[in-house]
């Protein structure tokens, strides 16, 4: 006989059939049973992650849609600018979310996003590597900074709060003392002008994509044109697409696959999970990776198109990553979350970031709004957790 997998793709309860009926020991069908009773579909929608994250972003379009709506932040370079900058919160809340969703932290994101960009523009300004080569050493020695941040968490089951916040002040400080030790400085520019002369880093990491669609649209009316020919737009940038193409995997992967389910499954009750065998540390420690994965593509994206690796670039990102994804829905206790939902989140940081410089509020309350958002989003998902342990 077979046995149910405890971890289903689908861990939330399905909608029962409005033809199921069950029967009392009398053999006569029940009404009331609470098995077949029915959910509204804003019920249901309300118990979904990203329902406030969605929420949130309606009604932050509506007030720049009407505070900002003739400044040109919804022209079509207003949208490539606020759309960037939640391009690459989107990208590390994307891996903060699913480790946050397995009940691990990664403080040390924003200090590898500088540790990074130095580990491509160190060897490729000083020791004369192809830049190429220097992107892969970066991801080689971030995925493995990653996968050392997961074992010791896992090794000594120690808070992933407190050694990942050591990682934090080591990257950076190693960051500080690298760029001063070769460069005596802690920017190292002229990066950009390499990575344009190279094939693969300017192809998969720099500039925009689709230039020939802009013009053409240039051409037929559809995007302004500047005085020199070229459309004000001149493409999507990259990092857009790289944004797109990460949150579309880990999306599928946490809804639709087995490592999905165990990510739910550890987040859950890691114990509970461990004794029906699924992997916990092998799942935590790749969640890890990822982490590290995504805060490397964060700054090689950067320094590519910036030109430059800074040793402060990064700074307090991690915070604003676990921002974004706990405005989507994911709860901080973990077990609970939505890779779409940390996406809305990003994008409403975006749109703030960027829309209030396009009205007359001080940007200074830019923060204030995040906290905000934060604590209205937390209290939301308590209230969310509640109803779904009673229901």
């Amino acid at each position: 006989m077979g046995v149910a997998n405890p971890f289903h793709p689908h861990p939330r309860k399905q909608p029962p059939s409005n033809t199921a009926t069950t029967s009392t020991s009398g053999g006569a069908p029940s009404a009331a049973d609470e098995r077949v009773r029915q959910e509204s579909w804003f019920r249901h929608l309300l118990n979904r992650p990203e329902f406030a994250a969605l929420a949130g972003t309606v009604m932050v379009f509506l007030v720049f849609g009407i505070a900002a709506g003739n400044s040109g932040m919804f022209n079509l370079d207003g949208v490539m600018n606020w759309s960037q900058v939640a391009a690459y919160l989107g990208l590390i809340a994307v891996g903060a979310c699913l480790l946050m969703i397995a009940g691990e932290f990664d403080l040390s994101i924003g200090s590898m996003i500088g540790f990074s960009g130095m580990m491509v523009a160190l060897p490729t300004m000083y020791f004369h590597w192809p830049i190429a080569l220097s992107i892969v050493f970066a991801f080689a020695g971030s995925m493995l900074l990653g996968a050392l941040n997961g074992y010791l968490v896992m090794r000594t089951r120690l808070p992933s709060f407190i050694v990942t916040l050591a990682f934090l002040f080591i990257l950076r400080g190693l960051t500080l003392a690298l760029s001063v030790m070769f460069a005596d400085r802690t920017i190292i520019s002229g990066v950009g002008d390499v990575a344009a002369h190279d094939w693969l880093a300017h192809t998969l990491f720099q500039g925009v994509a689709f230039k020939g669609l802009f013009v053409w649209l240039g051409h037929i009316g559809v995007v302004k044109m500047l005085d020199n020919g070229n459309p004000l737009v001149p493409g999507i940038p990259k990092v857009l697409l790289w944004w797109f193409a990460l949150a579309a995997v880990c999306a599928f992967t946490l809804a639709k696959t087995r490592f999905g389910n165990w990510i739910f499954a550890v987040g859950g009750d890691a114990n509970a999970a461990k004794n029906v065998g699924v992997p916990v540390r092998r799942v935590k420690i790749s969640l890890f990776v990822l982490t590290a994965f995504c805060a490397c593509l964060f700054a090689v994206l950067q320094v590519c198109d910036i030109g430059s690796a800074a040793a402060d670039r990064g700074l307090q990102a991690e915070f604003e990553a676990i921002i974004a994804a706990v405005i989507g829905g994911t709860l901080l206790t973990g077990g609970y979350g939505s890779v779409i939902g940390a996406c809305f989140g990003a994008l409403i940081f975006g749109v703030v970031q960027i829309g209030i410089t396009y009205t007359n509020v001080d940007s200074d309350w830019f923060r204030v709004f995040l906290g905000v958002m934060l604590l209205i989003a937390v209290l939301f998902n308590h209230y969310v957790r509640r109803r779904v342990a009673q229901s």
